[in-house]
This record gives structure tokens, C-alpha cells and sequence, in this order.
């Protein structure tokens, strides 16, 4: 590992720097840190940076979070137009399907789905319609892992290789280094998607974790940021070893019943079985052609298992925002919504992350971006035929997830829309629209206040 030295000093470099970017904005500086904040969005004078722990302590949970001063969200907010902008997606089968969901202060402002379930046998997507979620899974990895550290059973510096004897690395010191929290927050050590073409490939899940000793490796555990989905879907056997429960299990008796998610499953067999699901498209020449969902990453549960509708997402995004502290309380949440490690290369890519973001982090299972100086909890996910988004702006208790069935990268410009439009930030052309949605709303108002009729607003819009 020592030709790999210099790297590793990189890494730390860029972990401090983030750390530094986040703390001066709105994120906090370790994982078992909660973020304070005041009302102008930075971080309170008594949460002191620190470098990123290599391991995150589990002695004690982590302390609740300073009270969050909630502000409103900006005027031009208005859910009526973000649902005619997804309506404007699916006309002419721009995309075939999609499913939304916002959540604000507790409550549902919109769960709809728009378009079809299949271009071949079409019927509307409608609140239940279930969709693949793809990585926005790893969210669930995080959360059913951290219900088990706060019940005792295990720790967030538990060895894997406590749990799982016989797995191996190339570096003869790495399986017994390694953690739950590293696994959780992709610092294994390994090269970026180690072993995702084999998965493509159909390869088995349990013959890859094998051939992880024969995996090149950039840095010692816990000393680097590298992406990965069967490595992460080691926390999968950690879990039953832990809890006696089958993944699957595990996560739809502690996450999915208690938080009312019907609709939601898990695996090939969960989607198929569904009374209403939207088949993967891909591109047929000038449209789209509908497929069967493939087995592949459905055999990865924890890193893209999940499937789930708008309705489910609902609920997830308000449970995650603090709203359940029945299910989910406001400790674990701190814990695994904090930074753990620096991923600058999140700031790259569609135009929104490059001028939008100025750090980024992992935590346990989710993204935290520094979003215009707003601290923004974020995973996307992406799977053949299926793509999704989901997002929550602390600071204002606003939640959103967008699903849709092509792979299409359209509707990704809608969550940027939205999360300008809650901040208040200058109107950006992220979404190639309908231009005069906005206005027929806008007149719609003036004519209702004209009229000494209702004008709606967004504290006040009730579930779909």
C-alpha cells in the first residue's frame, strides 16, 4: 500500500477542505457531530471543524441536533406549477412515465404520477404506481443499519469481517480494518463501481464478494472515497448476522410497515407482484420501447433493491426530515445525514451540480451537498429504463423525490427548479418546459384575488 501514499494524502487534503467549505456555509464537521444552525443558514459559533474521522464512535448516540430555525419557503413556491411542469414531461411521451413527491413542514403538498406505466399496454401512472428506486436504496441500507446500532445490536465501528469471517482483500489487513460505517459510506478502499460490469454481466452476488480478494485497491479502509454497489451490499450480510432477519426482512418490518409505505418492496419479485408498477423504456428510434426489469442489480438489495411509489416517498422524505420521530429519531438521523468524506466529483457533471454546488460530502447512505450555501441531503439513482432523484433542504422542511421509467435525463432539470424556487434563488432554465406554465398560474391567481376568490399557497395545498 505504500505506492499508494501520496494518493492517500490527496484525499485527506480535499476531506479537510471540505470540511472547512461546509462548516463556514451550512454542514457539519464530523459524522457523529450534528449540524447547529442560525437563522441565516451558518453553522452556530460552538460546532468547532474537525478532521473527518476515519471511524465513527458508537458509545452513545449521537446528541440531538440544536434547534434548526425554519424558514419559510419563497414566494414564488407554488406546487401547482412544479406538478404542470411534470405534466409538460410526459405530453407527447417526452418521457413515458414519472411519479412525484413534495413534502413540507409535515405534510404532503403533492404525490402524483403522470403519464403511463408502459408505451406497449399503457395505463396512467397514478400515487401508487411503483417505480425501481435504483441507489436511492442505499438510503434504506443507512437507516435499517442505524436502527440496529441504536437497539445495540451492533456498532457503526463494528468489523465487517466480524460478521462475515471470510472475506478477504488484496491488502491481507483490509478485511479486518474494515467497518460498517466505512461500507456505508463507500471508504472500503476499493476502485470506483469495483465489479459493476460483472454484475451487468449477471454475475452472482455471493461469487463476487469472493473475488474482492483479487480487487485492485487504492487505499487502506476508511482512508478514501470510492463509489461501489457490491461492495456496499456487504451490509446486507452484516445485518442478518446481527438481527437473524433476511435484509429484505429487516427492512420492510422496521422501515416500510411502521411508515406506511403499502406500496413499497424490495427485488424482482416484489415490483412484479405490485398491483401497479411502470416498466423500464429505452430509446426505440424516435420513442421508446418498454422491456422486463432485469434481475441484475435487483440481486445488490441494499445498494438498489428498493422499489417504491409516490406515495412511498411521501412518507420516506417526512420520516427523514424528522417528522416520524416514532420510527426514526432525530439522533440517528443527525448521524446518518452527516458528511463523512469528501466527493468534489459530485460538483461536476449536469449544469445544476456545477453551478449550484461548492462542496460535497457521503455520510452513512446519503449525499450532502453545500446547495448555493443551503445544506442539501440528496441521493440520485439509476438503473436500465429507470431514473430517480430525491432531496431535502433542511432548512426549509422541504422534501422532494422524482421518479421516472426511461432513461431519459429530462426530469432531472425539475428538482434544481424546484429547490431554486424554495430558496429563492434567480429563476434558471434547468428544465426545457412549457415557458408559459408559470404565467397561466400567475393570472390564474390575480383573477382569483380580482374575483374575491381562493389563491392557492403552498402551506395550505393539501395531499393528493
Amino acid at each position: 500500500m505504500k505506492a499508494n501514499l501520496p494518493r492517500r494524502r490527496q484525499v485527506r487534503t480535499g476531506q479537510y477542505l471540505l470540511i472547512g467549505l461546509l462548516s463556514v456555509t451550512t454542514l457539519a464537521s464530523t459524522a457523529q457531530t450534528p449540524f447547529a444552525w442560525t437563522r441565516d443558514g451558518a453553522t452556530a459559533t460552538d460546532v468547532t471543524p474537525a478532521p473527518i474521522a476515519p471511524v465513527v464512535p458508537t458509545d452513545r448516540p449521537a446528541p440531538l441536533p440544536a434547534d434548526l430555525k425554519r424558514l419559510p419557503l419563497a414566494s414564488g413556491f407554488d406546487v401547482r406549477v412544479f406538478e404542470a411542469m411534470a405534466r409538460d414531461l410526459v405530453a407527447n411521451q417526452r418521457v413515458p412515465g414519472l411519479a412525484m413527491a413534495i413534502v413540507h413542514d409535515g405534510k404532503v403538498l403533492s404525490a402524483r404520477g403522470y403519464g403511463i406505466t408502459d408505451v406497449s399496454h399503457a395505463e396512467p401512472v397514478d400515487a401508487h404506481t411503483v417505480f425501481r428506486l435504483a441507489s436511492l436504496s442505499k438510503s434504506f441500507a443507512g437507516t435499517v443499519t442505524g436502527m440496529l446500532v441504536s437497539e445495540g445490536a451492533l456498532r457503526w465501528d463494528s468489523r465487517v469481517a466480524d460478521y462475515m469471517p471470510a472475506l478477504q482483500f488484496s491488502d491481507p489487513t483490509a478485511a479486518q480494518r474494515l467497518t460498517v460505517a466505512d461500507v456505508l459510506s463507500h471508504r472500503v478502499g476499493l476502485r470506483h463501481h469495483t465489479y459493476d460490469r460483472d454484475i451487468e454481466g449477471n454475475a452472482d452476488y455471493h461469487g463476487l464478494v469472493q473475488k474482492l480478494a483479487l480487487a485492485p485497491m487504492d487505499c487502506a479502509p476508511g482512508d478514501c472515497y470510492g463509489y461501489q454497489n457490491v461492495a456496499f451490499s456487504l451490509v446486507g450480510d452484516v445485518v442478518f448476522a446481527a438481527s437473524g432477519q433476511f435484509y429484505s426482512e429487516a427492512v420492510s418490518r422496521r422501515i416500510f410497515k411502521p411508515l406506511g409505505m403499502n406500496d413499497a418492496s424490495l427485488g424482482l419479485e416484489g415490483i412484479t407482484a405490485s398491483a401497479r408498477w411502470a416498466k423500464p423504456h429505452v430509446r426505440a428510434g424516435a420513442g421508446w420501447k418498454s422491456m422486463m426489469p432485469k434481475p441484475t442489480y435487483y440481486r445488490l438489495a441494499p445498494a438498489a433493491g428498493v422499489n417504491a411509489s409516490a406515495n412511498d416517498m411521501a412518507q420516506w422524505l417526512l420520516a427523514q426530515s424528522g417528522h416520524r420521530a416514532d420510527v426514526l429519531p432525530a439522533p440517528l438521523l443527525a448521524t446518518l445525514q452527516a458528511p463523512i468524506v469528501g466527493t468534489p466529483g459530485e460538483m461536476r457533471g449536469a449544469s445544476w451540480r456545477r453551478e449550484r454546488l461548492n462542496a460535497a460530502g457521503y455520510g452513512l447512505g446519503w449525499r450532502i451537498y453545500d446547495y448555493s450555501g443551503h445544506r442539501l441531503v440528496f441521493h440520485g439513482g439509476a438503473v436500465q429504463g429507470y431514473r430517480g432523484l430525491m432531496a431535502m433542504l433542511p432548512e426549509r422542511d422541504l422534501g422532494v423525490a422524482i421518479l421516472w421509467n426511461s432513461n431519459s435525463s429530462l426530469p432531472s432539470g425539475l428538482l434544481p427548479t424546484i429547490l431554486d424556487r424554495a430558496i429563492g434563488l434567480p429563476t434558471h432554465p434547468w428544465l426545457d418546459v412549457d415557458p408559459n406554465l408559470e404565467s397561466l398560474y400567475a393570472s390564474d391567481d390575480q383573477d382569483a384575488a380580482a374575483t374575491g376568490g381562493p389563491v392557492s399557497g403552498n402551506a395550505d395545498a393539501k395531499p393528493h
